[in-house]
């Protein structure tokens, strides 16, 4: 979590599954003020919509970290562990190419 600036925190819910976000703002090492819950309202249609947060790439990478904490992971499979499968399928297409015409048993007498 940071120190200063804004500050977010999720957490799993263990009997329902849901993720509790909590967003907060720190100043002089103290909590400073924090976010409420959301209320939504109707808009006519096409009306400009402004962002309900606009956060720094620190508290959205923070916010990332803390949902992986949480057991999510990206559906599409990008990430770390997406490229971890598809490099491990490189690698089984490529002993296939390489050693799949190259297993010949000689027998020599």
């Amino acid at each position: 979590m940071n120190t200063e600036g804004m500050t977010i925190r999720a957490d799993l819910v263990p009997w329902s599954h849901d993720i509790e976000l909590r967003l907060g703002v720190k100043r002089d090492g103290r909590l400073y003020s924090i976010a409420r819950p959301l209320v939504f309202e109707d808009i006519p249609n096409g009306a400009r919509v402004d962002p309900f947060v606009t956060m720094d790439a620190g508290t959205a990478q923070n916010l990332m970290d803390e949902l992986w904490r949480c057991g999510l992971r990206p559906r599409d499979g990008t990430g770390s562990a997406g490229a971890l499968a598809a490099t491990e399928r490189h690698l089984n297409d490529m002993r296939r190419l390489v050693f799949e015409d190259k297993i010949q048993v000689r027998v020599e007498s």
